[in-house]
């Protein structure tokens, strides 16, 4: 006969449960909004009781924080790896520009506008945005800063530039909440021909997938900077 005793619960550890708790803090952030991160809205969404949320965060604003500092860390993960593919900056500076502008980080887009908002008033979200704003400016201007020394890119100052190119990157992603099916070409390609326009690079290298250009400034065909 079929035992009828119990399956035994696995007990989580402490760190494991609390991963669990930020990743669906940040699945509820990304579709539902910050607002709706509370500590009864994740302990419904892990069928766990709230205790258990509020045991790893007593304060809500904290998970709220911590909700946010997920999704936007595996944002520039994804878009621009600490630790990059092989390929060359202005390939992954096009990669970057191709992701960041389309409509499947609308919903990342929505979401700093949500943390951006609600940072004036909850102190710990507000030094999390500030910390997130500071690691995309910083891994940017190294990438542009790479670019410059294999003579892919011309720039005065990496870190203004990478700043230039984000301020026109949050610009568009502000509009996100709003109907952006009828902007012009002109306007939706603005983060890239600015991009192209800071580093010297002609106009329509950086909407190529791999970067790839016949200008002076580009790598031969055996990857060496010319």
């Amino acid at each position: 006969m079929p035992s009828s005793a119990p399956r035994k619960r696995i007990r989580k550890s402490p760190a494991d449960r609390r991963a669990e708790i930020v990743d669906a803090a940040a699945s509820v952030a990304l579709t539902e909004g910050l607002e709706c991160v509370t500590l009864r809205r994740i302990a419904e969404r892990l069928t766990v009781r709230p205790g258990l949320i509020s045991h790893y965060f007593p304060a809500a604003d904290d998970l709220v924080a911590e909700a946010f500092g997920s999704a936007a860390s595996a944002e520039l993960d994804t878009l621009l790896p600490a630790e990059r593919p092989v390929g060359t900056p202005t390939g992954h500076l096009a990669r970057l520009l191709a992701h960041a502008t389309g409509e499947a980080y609308d919903d990342i887009s929505r979401l700093w506008i949500n943390a951006r908002h609600l940072s004036r008033y909850r102190p710990a979200l507000r030094e999390r945005v500030g910390e997130q704003e500071a690691a995309w400016r910083g891994r940017l201007a190294g990438l542009i800063g790479e670019g410059a020394d294999r003579g892919e890119f011309r720039t005065d100052d990496p870190y203004v530039t990478a700043i230039q190119i984000l301020v026109v990157l949050d610009g568009l992603g502000a509009h996100a909440n709003t109907d952006t099916g009828n902007r012009p070409p002109a306007v939706t390609g603005m983060a890239i021909t600015t991009a192209e326009r800071e580093l010297g690079l002609p106009t329509g290298t950086l909407t190529r997938p791999d970067g790839s250009s016949d200008h002076p400034h580009g790598d031969d065909q055996n990857g060496t900077p010319t």
